[in-house]
């Protein structure tokens, strides 16, 4: 049986899953219930320093975006950091580390940028004997207008200067929360790495406003006739997520740096997808906010199960397809495709035809009693017929092997080449 134990920057847990720093990590009765329910470890929601009070509204404090049947695809969240005294929160963190010694506890951040406030707060999480700090440079909302949050996560030197801070100060591992909100975010990965961070998470919640109340003409949630950006997060980020983790796995000025992946892990799928790009842990939000802290046992048993039946162990899934993502001019554009549809399987909706005769390359014909057939001198393989098909394995694509004739191009396919190297590309060395 797989081990799923982690022990990532030093930090052990029994399992990759851990809660991220946000609501449901708030107070000691809502971690003891997640370490009970299975989870291996928890970002505490993220602690300020003593200073002005930390006051969230007393409304509305979540937008959704819902898909069919009400799903949860996405949330928007306007609450600010834990408004609970810095004492409570660290008395219960002492508690909690007293009662669960195995699982990984580590304390979100987010306090002014001076070296005191920040050497002074990291004294006080070292007596709780939590396992390390996440240094919150995420939050694009409340925080941020305080010179906080994404306001120093967009800022490559003041998450270097920070994080230095920190490295002086404090003997715990050191783990980065960075912005999604910024054009690429391997330059505040690669300013944490020069401050010495020990890792990096993200994603954080993305800038946004979910929906207007067309009514109140006020984006929502509404707070008395106004509403406010906030950060959004849950399946709907999942794509963008990936992208970024990927994009600091194979940087050549970030590889090796280990990563906490976060946004949008709602299963066990997702969460070997973020650890095939090279996350070490993954972090878990929405999920829980949706379905309750059980649904980590449904994770355990599924990644468990993948292992075992691919006779690997998480060390070996880590980063496995990082080698395999490029950039879009190394693709190998002699390799073709083409759809093909199953008769048996298709149940004759038509969707396929539709789609590709309205927007793709009338590469579809309907012929007699609705039956749909590929023409293969017209398909591009773009497979957008595959996207929209309601059956599974219904369409498929059709590799042509080498040496093969593409009926729609007339080129003989075979001899790996790319864009760089292409003769229909103005820069390459093979045009005329």
């Amino acid at each position: 049986m797989a081990d799923l134990r982690s022990n990532f920057i030093r930090i052990k847990s029994p399992n990759p899953f851990w809660l991220a720093s946000a609501p449901p990590t708030d107070k000691e009765i809502n971690v003891r219930r997640a370490f009970e329910a299975g989870w291996g470890g928890v970002v505490w929601k993220a602690l300020g320093s003593e200073g002005p009070p930390v006051v969230n509204v007393n409304g509305p404090r979540y937008g959704v975006v819902y898909g069919a049947d009400r799903r949860v695809l996405g949330i928007n969240n306007i609450e600010l950091i834990t408004d609970r005294p810095l004492e409570v929160n660290l008395r219960e963190i002492k508690s909690v580390r007293r009662d669960y010694p195995d699982r990984a506890l580590i304390i979100s951040l987010m306090v002014p940028c001076d070296e005191e406030s920040w050497k002074a707060i990291l004294k006080q999480i070292e007596d709780t004997g939590a396992d390390g700090v996440e240094l919150n440079f995420g939050c694009p909302h409340g925080m941020a207008e305080r010179g906080m949050g994404s306001a120093v996560g967009q800022v490559p030197e003041y998450i270097e200067m920070v994080t230095r801070w920190v490295k002086t100060h404090s003997r715990m591992p050191c783990i980065v929360k960075l912005t999604p909100n910024i054009t690429d975010v391997r330059k505040p990965a690669e300013a944490a790495m020069r401050g010495g961070a020990d890792a990096v998470s993200l994603i954080n919640t993305i800038n946004s406003i979910t929906s207007v109340d067309l009514d109140l003409f006020a984006p929502q949630p509404t707070i008395d006739g106004k509403g406010s950006h906030g950060g959004y997060c849950g399946p709907a980020v999942k794509p963008i997520a990936l992208n970024m983790v990927a994009e600091i796995a194979r940087s050549a000025e970030t590889r090796g740096l280990p990563i906490s992946g976060i946004g949008g892990v709602t299963t066990w799928r997702d969460a070997a997808e973020f650890m095939a790009l090279g996350a070490g842990t993954v972090q878990v939000c929405t999920a829980a906010m949706t379905y309750g802290f059980k649904v980590v046992q449904e994770m355990i048993t599924g990644l468990r199960d993948y292992l075992d039946s691919h006779d690997m162990q998480m060390s070996d899934l880590i980063g496995r397809a990082v080698p395999n993502v490029t950039d879009w001019q190394y693709l190998n554009l002699n390799y073709t495709t083409k759809a093909q549809i199953n008769q048996d399987l298709c149940i004759k909706c038509g969707r396929c035809y539709a789609a590709c005769e309205d927007t793709s390359h009338q590469a579809i014909n309907m012929g007699q009693s609705r039956t749909f057939t590929v023409d293969d001198e017209e398909c591009v393989a773009c497979n957008l017929c595959v996207d929209v098909c309601p059956v599974d394995d219904c369409i498929t694509m059709r590799e042509l092997p080498p040496g093969d004739t593409d009926p729609r191009t007339g080129r003989v396919i075979g001899g790996y080449q790319n864009w760089t190297t292409h003769p229909n590309n103005p820069m390459s060395t093979a045009a005329e």
